[in-house]
């Protein structure tokens, strides 16, 4: 039984993309296997897509050797040809219909795990933090984001899009941009550029307390970033954790290094 094409699936179904849920569908076979690619050799891995919608890059990593392939959709309109789809992979392809941000995605398949997705973009940002925050549970996460998130994702120190996201995700993992991908290769094309960040999460991790520590300090000091840090730390006890830290006052959120972060919020943990 052939697989039929992608599009002649999309125009069965009535498949449209939805502004409301941030949807733009990647439906290039060669841009998505590139996509897969980047989880490696997915021999004996569980892989979980994030707003599969259509199922291009669905189709992409159930063409790897993943043992099985979950995918989280929100949109009902998608589920009669998600299910088709899995007709063709008998065991393998796994329809959860669930909102991906109220659900425990660590919970869908055994280790070891990765997400491999292009990301809804109105959620992709809290959607990467709640993983980060269990980044213990992948092995790997290969995700699409606008081009600006991604760079901002992976932004050093001293630059524009260095903030919140970078020193969370740093602290936490290895990042890289590994693809970037124009917007013509979507249907509808979007607005700006996009690209997929490549994260790969270290062998150790910060406990869920330290982790809730390093988002106060990078939330204030970031939500002023313009003041002083002696200023933007204020509500949490800033002099006194920099001084402890060993960190000049008068610097700001941005020249700090991820380092430097984590001993403040190993600090401001300490001082609860």
């Amino acid at each position: 039984m052939s697989l039929p094409p992608l599009r002649d699936t999309i125009q069965i179904h009535g498949l449209d993309a939805k502004k409301s849920l941030g949807q733009h569908f990647l439906l290039d076979p060669g841009i998505c296997a590139r996509i897969a690619g980047l989880g490696g050799d997915l021999t004996g891995r569980s892989v979980i897509e994030i707003g599969p919608g259509p199922g291009g890059l669905t189709r992409a990593l159930l063409d790897t050797p993943a043992t099985r392939v979950d995918v989280v959709e929100i949109d009902e309109r998608a589920w009669p040809l998600l299910d088709e789809l899995a007709t063709y992979y008998p065991g393998r392809l796994h329809v959860v219909r669930e909102d991906a941000l109220k659900l425990d995605a660590s919970t869908l398949a055994p280790a070891p795990r990765q997400i491999i997705a292009n990301l809804p973009y109105n959620v992709a940002t809290p959607l990467l933090v709640g993983w980060l925050r269990q980044a213990v549970q992948w092995e790997r996460l290969s995700l699409m984001f606008q081009l600006e998130v991604a760079e901002r994702i992976c932004a050093e120190p001293g630059s524009s899009a260095y903030g919140r996201l970078a020193v969370l995700a740093q602290w936490c993992a290895t990042c890289s941009v590994a693809l970037r991908i124009p917007p013509g290769a979507f249907s509808p094309p979007p607005k700006v550029h996009s690209a997929v960040a490549v994260i790969i999460p270290h062998a150790e991790q910060p406990s869920p307390q330290l982790f809730r520590a390093m988002e106060q300090v990078t939330a204030a000091a970031f939500g002023q970033r313009r003041k002083m840090l002696r200023s933007s730390l204020k509500s949490i006890g800033g002099e006194r954790l920099l001084e402890k830290a060993g960190i000049e006052p008068t610097r700001r959120a941005e020249t700090l290094s991820v380092a430097e972060f984590a001993r403040l919020a190993e600090l401001n943990l300490a001082s609860r």
